[in-house]
């Protein structure tokens, strides 16, 4: 529309001295003429070229303007999809529990049952044994670092006594079901770089666990890992879910299907062994829990 107007101001101009020109015109008005005529046609490449740049920039700014849009939409779209990962996951939480519910524990055999309960009485704090639930429960907040999922050195220890408890004769028939627990509190922005939600650091923390004990030697067709997150917590959490008894490692021990060996269960050794546990070996040096 500029671009119209600025002609109309030049065929107008030249009109004008035409106009008053009359029939007959001297070379020097039909000079003054032309060279208006070039001014204006200068004049009219100029702010075009203005307009151009104009042009460019508003085209810029409606761009800049519809980003923020787009942003929305993408997080909307990663948060649907989110929400859908979630759902899923609760899904999958509550059909374990159901198994869970329905499970039943058998006792350990005599001797895996009291080296267990030897295990945790060298390292009380960190380690606490349930014989009904063939269960070791470690101290997240002892094996591992604040929003980690690195096994620290300080329970180390515990966890190769344990492998050797693990590969000694006694049980060899049992498999191993190492299952990460976190409480409510939510995941700090440092520690989502590494681990997206609760349930995620629980999880990797199973691994670590399982990986440092197959490290150790324990066959990893008998080890398995899994993580509940914040959603089977052992006592309700406070109002800001920093419970640090909801945080911790549960090792259980349960008769194998295949990926140990096919060793008995019961106060007798398989028969053709001779290996035992090495009591005295269990636990190695003493543990002084601290946080």
């Amino acid at each position: 529309m500029m671009k119209n107007r600025m002609m109309t101001l030049s065929l107008a101009g030249l009109v004008a001295l035409a106009g008053g020109l009359g029939g007959c015109v001297s070379q020097q008005a039909y000079d003054d003429v032309v060279r208006e005529n070039r001014a204006l046609k200068s004049r009219n490449v100029e702010l075009q070229g203005r307009m151009g740049d104009l042009e460019a920039t508003e085209s810029s700014l409606r761009s800049r303007l519809n980003q923020p849009n787009t942003a929305l939409s993408g997080l909307e779209d990663a948060n649907a999809l989110a929400q859908q990962q979630l759902n899923q996951a609760l899904e999958t939480i509550a059909s374990l529990e159901s198994q869970l519910d329905g499970m039943q524990f058998a006792r350990l055999d005599p001797v895996t049952d009291d080296a267990l309960r030897q295990l945790a009485g060298r390292y009380p704090g960190l380690v606490r044994y349930d014989a009904d639930r063939g269960m070791l429960q470690f101290s997240s907040d002892l094996t591992f670092a604040s929003g980690s999922a690195d096994v620290q050195a300080q329970a180390k220890n515990s966890l190769r006594a344990l492998a050797d408890i693990l590969k000694s004769n006694e049980a060899l028939g049992y498999d191993v079901r190492v299952v990460g627990h976190t409480d409510s509190q939510p995941i700090s922005a440092k520690t989502r770089q590494r681990h997206a939600t609760n349930m995620h650091l629980s999880a990797h923390r199973a691994i670590s666990v399982r990986d440092e004990l197959v490290s150790l030697g324990v066959p990893a067709g008998r080890v398995m890992a899994a993580g509940w997150g914040e959603y089977r917590p052992a006592v309700p959490n406070t109002a800001n879910g920093n419970t640090p008894a909801n945080r911790r490692v549960e090792i259980y021990l349960f008769p194998g299907s295949g990926g140990g060996s096919s060793a008995s269960f019961g106060p007798t050794k398989p028969a053709g062994t001779n290996a035992t546990i090495d009591r005295d070996g269990i636990g190695g040096s003493s543990f002084e829990p601290t946080k």
